[in-house]
């Protein structure tokens, strides 16, 4: 927790008037091809905390701004870190970005998981079998009926040409489970989707399998995924299998794309409406 922060402190102080955004060969949308000098520096002040317990407990590693030296595969328990994650909200200059970090064992399962959101200072985290905090407190799922359901969703997904199909399917699931209607809330980093999801209540951020690399990465996914089971919500691929985050072949989650639901009914429901509806029409893959 103590990384998270000092790197989310160091992104939210940075004077980015003379930031250098570069471009890496990542995926195909620009948001998962954006990285900043800012990425690179956090990276560092993390493993300069972690990398101790590296060598003391014999960890892995995998994080986005390094090379994937298959560690991960080789060790128990591996860490996992976005040192950025959001960096297009952060390179404009509105909210969305977040640190994440994660211990995640060789089978693909979180162990721990920790997201700092250094624009409104909230600290997630959690430990498997032990429960989810927010800034230190217990966290649980909120008792409330509101009358839309808050979709979150990836930038990339907005452009493609299913998803106004899924807006309106998506719509028709809302109604099943009592709301009027869904909102399509503004779009994030990955990290700071899913926690936003917890936030406001019933909510889904979801990305189908696609042929192409994408739908982001392992470090994108493996902290919130340990939050969403712990609190009690809803986390697997769209097929309804538990979120893999250790591939041999591969970082991406575009294979069997991602799913995170405020519930498990509403979680299924947005299974059946993939299965259903879009599975055929956009392939499988």
């Amino acid at each position: 927790m103590a990384a998270a922060k000092i790197a989310g402190n160091f992104i939210h102080n940075y004077n980015k008037d003379n930031l250098k955004v570069l471009r890496k060969e990542s995926g195909t949308s620009q948001a998962s091809q954006v990285v900043t000098e800012v990425d690179l520096k956090c990276e560092s002040l993390i493993l300069n905390i972690l990398k101790p317990t590296i060598k003391t407990y014999d960890l892995g590693l995998l994080t986005e701004e390094s090379v994937d030296t298959k560690s991960r595969l080789e060790k128990d328990y591996f860490w996992c870190i976005d040192p950025l994650d959001g960096t297009l909200p952060f390179t404009e200059s509105r909210s969305g970005y977040a640190v994440s970090i994660a211990l995640v064992s060789k089978q693909g399962i979180s162990q721990i998981g920790v997201v700092f959101d250094p624009v409104n200072q909230n600290l997630y985290h959690a430990i498997i079998n032990q429960g989810a905090f927010k800034n230190h407190t217990p966290w649980h799922i909120a008792s409330n009926t509101p009358h839309t359901l808050s979709f979150y969703f990836n930038g990339s997904f907005k452009t493609q040409t299913h998803f106004n199909d899924v807006t309106s399917k998506l719509n028709e699931v809302a109604s099943h489970f009592g709301t009027n209607n869904i909102t399509c809330m503004p779009v994030l980093g990955a990290v700071m989707n899913a926690c936003q999801a917890l936030e406001h209540m019933p909510s889904c951020f979801f990305a189908f399998p696609k042929r192409e690399d994408g739908n982001g990465s392992i470090w994108d996914y493996a902290a919130t995924a340990c939050i969403y089971k712990e609190i009690g919500a809803y986390v697997g691929d769209i097929f309804g299998s538990p979120l893999h985050l250790n591939s041999k072949t591969s970082t991406f989650m575009n294979a069997r794309g991602i799913l995170f639901a405020s519930n498990k009914n509403l979680g299924l429901a947005i299974q059946h409406m993939y299965t259903a509806y879009f599975q055929n029409s956009i392939g499988n893959v």
